[in-house]
């Protein structure tokens, strides 16, 4: 006789006569029926294996202990590569992500940056040779790298980079160092205490010039014996707000010699007797970065899934105070104040990943196209790959933390997930650029499109000015041609800001620096006019059915008017918005709300994250939260004795001393 499966009455209730299909999201998310047989065989295929389950729970393990169970699972992961049903590529980027590797890798993955960093980097800027010589290796894990960049003096301002290599035509050998504290690597993951080897960003100077910033290929420590090598300093830098099981190191460089031939050479070189070839695009090195970015967005996104999944769960099982005196406690999700924190970062979870999407599919092109020589597409694809990124980890991070606190207390449990989930996101506004720096480098794209109107497809809308009357329409099509005049109206007043700073006799640095805010905000309405075009085109592009393209259409609605509402002057100020269209679009909002709310579980159900991948009692798929969080308790190691050995150390002291 089998058990019955427990299902929350409430969670039961919010389930049933569904009006779209389910299975179609899922589908249309993974992108198609065949992925998302793929994805589940998959997570069936590594989270079925007992071997990588946690004997005890991660945040009862000391920081070494944590490194040391991440490795270890890392490991085995690893070797279960070869049997996986979805083939080794499509594993290797599930277990990097954020999805089946966080619920693995809980705290990080040690050797992710072999896979994300290292491996890209050595076929994005090694030679046909140099890749021969190391690649095969790095794929097989004959060794392990890393990439090597961030210093603890700089980050986002590559030109500030203080690691030197210096070119002796004597001995056909660079001289790598570090002339200073700050100068030492600090932060590239798996270098504390993982990597043998690592590419290196270093500046390159020969016959006496600095040559700006090159990729080198170093070894890090002994193949077999793992000790670092003569001149090396490295190790872990420590506990931090999460991810630390990702092993993040410091490395510094006393006088180590490497051969001229590990300079990664696909854009420049160094010959023989130093003469240095530059590279026929100095932005070549853009490409690597542009990838690691648009996996960061996919990431935070997924991210943000869980969290909305978790709380959307929760608040229809949490029964909390009196809408009506006497009557039954309502479900938290009842309430509009609920709704209003927890169905934008829903509707977003869709924008976010469509504008990814879109974003990927862009850098297949441009990279295709890179391969033939043809950089046409370099600056915009690296304008939107900065703009996206730097958008979707602020909002994400944002609405990460809106999620936890609509969980009341028990979002602020680390079993809860939540911690840990911002940990993750928050960590993505600082690596792969700041997000600030990122957003002055859009800015400066977009007054150079601006001002000489020309540019790629996604500036088009600052070459080709609006005709016609500049009326409000509140359809979806409508707002967005109100998302554009905002986009266009910010970019004229950053440049007017800086033209007016330039009349006041700043030098052009400062009249930039003291135009900063204004160009920020356009940067921003740049990125969010990107994932809003993204989300309505995607809609008119996919074949769904009627009643899913319904409840997605609702959802893209609501996301574009809740940044509408949220910046309401940026639009009175560039798009002809009057109070009058303002209190429509308010009205329209919580209508929204209301027509939402009945689906919003069956929205979260769609995106089909297992309980292992969400990893809280809170969102658990049966709403059972209250005996898993008793459950989650039981575990702590203070619950194993009744009486604490602490007691009669300090406490029973103190209780006699009759102070």
């Amino acid at each position: 006789m089998t058990k019955e499966i427990y299902e929350n009455p409430d969670l039961k209730k919010e389930r049933q006569n569904c009006p779209f299909n389910k299975e179609e999201i899922t589908n249309f998310l993974d992108g198609g029926k065949e992925k998302t047989t793929e994805r589940r065989q998959l997570e069936t295929y590594i989270l079925s294996d007992e071997q990588l389950k946690d004997p005890v729970p991660m945040e009862y393990l000391s920081h070494a202990d944590k490194y040391a169970e991440d490795l270890r699972k890392s490991c085995l992961l690893m070797h279960k590569l070869a049997d996986s049903p979805a083939g080794q590529v499509q594993t290797l980027r599930s277990l990097m992500g954020a999805g089946l590797g966080s619920a693995i890798l809980k705290e990080g993955n040690p050797i992710a940056l072999h896979y994300v960093m290292f491996i890209p980097a050595l076929m994005g800027q090694g030679t046909v040779e140099q890749q021969a010589k190391w690649l095969e290796k790095a794929y097989n894990l004959n060794i392990i790298g890393t990439y090597a960049q961030t210093e603890l003096g700089h980050g986002t301002f590559l030109r500030g980079l203080e690691t030197k290599a210096t070119y002796d035509p004597a001995t056909k050998e660079f001289i790598l160092e570090s002339p200073s504290l700050t100068a030492y690597k600090w932060w590239p993951g798996s270098l504390g205490k993982t990597a043998n080897y690592a590419v290196v960003m270093a500046q390159l100077y020969t016959k006496g010039k600095c040559e700006g910033i090159h990729p080198f290929m170093v070894q890090l420590r002994d193949e077999e014996t793992h000790e670092p090598l003569p001149g090396i300093l490295v190790g872990e830098i420590g506990p931090k707000l999460g991810m630390n099981t990702n092993d993040n190191g410091y490395l510094g460089f006393d006088k180590v010699r490497i051969p001229r031939e590990q300079l990664l050479m696909k854009h420049s070189q160094v010959l023989e007797n130093g003469t240095y070839v530059k590279p026929t695009n100095s932005k070549l090195s853009y490409a690597t970065m542009v990838f690691v970015r648009v996996v960061v967005c996919q990431d935070v996104t997924l991210n943000l899934r869980k969290a909305v999944t978790i709380a959307t769960r929760y608040s229809c099982v949490r029964r909390q105070s009196e809408l009506k005196p006497g009557d039954r406690e309502p479900q938290v999700m009842d309430y509009q104040a609920q709704q209003h924190k927890l169905l934008p970062p829903l509707a977003a979870t869709f924008g976010f990943q469509l504008a990814a999407d879109h974003l990927w599919n862009l850098y297949n092109t441009a990279n295709n196209s890179m391969e033939q020589g043809d950089m046409e597409l370099l600056p915009d694809l690296h304008g939107l790959s900065c703009a996206l990124k730097a958008l979707c980890s602020s909002e994400a991070a944002n609405f990460v933390e809106t999620c936890r606190q609509s969980c009341g207390g028990h979002g602020y449990m680390s079993c809860s997930n939540f911690p840990r989930i911002y940990g993750q996101v928050t960590a993505a506004i600082t690596y792969e650029g700041e997000n600030t720096v990122l957003w002055l480098q859009v800015a400066r794209y977009l007054v150079k499109t601006r001002k000489e109107k020309s540019g790629g497809l996604s500036v088009k809308y600052l070459i080709d000015e609006e005709k016609g009357p500049r009326t409000v329409d509140t359809t979806p099509e409508g707002i967005l041609r109100l998302y554009r005049r905002v986009a266009v109206g910010l970019v004229d007043i950053a440049i007017a800001e800086l033209e007016n700073n330039s009349r006041k006799g700043y030098a052009p640095h400062d009249a930039w620096n003291h135009a900063a805010v204004h160009l920020i905000k356009a940067a921003q309405a740049h990125a969010r006019l990107f994932v809003v075009e993204s989300f309505v085109d995607s809609l008119k592009e996919s074949r769904l059915s009627s009643p899913v393209r319904s409840i997605l259409s609702q959802l893209c609605e609501l996301f574009i008017i809740y940044w509408i509402l949220d910046r309401s002057g940026d639009f009175f100020l560039c798009a002809n918005l009057k109070k009058e269209d303002l209190l429509l679009l308010n009205s329209k909002y919580v209508h929204l709300l209301a027509a939402i709310r009945p689906q919003a579980v069956n929205i979260v159900d769609s995106f089909d994250l297992r309980d292992e991948i969400l990893g809280s009692p809170l969102g658990c798929w049966d709403g059972n939260v209250y005996q898993r969080l008793f459950d989650e308790a039981a575990k702590s190691p203070l619950n194993q004795k009744n009486v604490h050995e602490s007691f009669h150390k300090y406490l029973k002291p103190l209780l006699k001393s009759n102070l």
